[in-house]
C-alpha cells in the first residue's frame, strides 16, 4: 500500500477548526483553518520567525 502524501499531525476545535498537515515527501507543514465548516476554509504554509517554511524531518 502506498504511503499517504499528507498526514494530519495536529487538530483543534470542532466548529472553528485548525489542523496542521505535513507533506510526507517534503516535510513542509501547512495550516488548514475553517470557520463553521460552511463559510470558508483556508490553507497556508506555516512559517518560522525568519519567514521560512516549517519543515518536519522525514525519515
Amino acid at each position: 500500500m502506498a504511503k499517504e502524501r499528507f498526514v494530519e499531525v495536529y487538530s483543534q476545535g470542532f466548529v472553528n477548526v485548525a489542523k496542521v498537515i505535513v507533506d510526507t515527501e517534503t516535510g513542509v507543514n501547512y495550516l488548514l483553518a475553517s470557520h463553521d465548516l460552511r463559510t470558508g476554509t483556508g490553507l497556508t504554509v506555516l512559517i518560522d520567525q525568519d519567514g521560512k517554511p516549517v519543515v518536519t524531518p522525514i525519515e
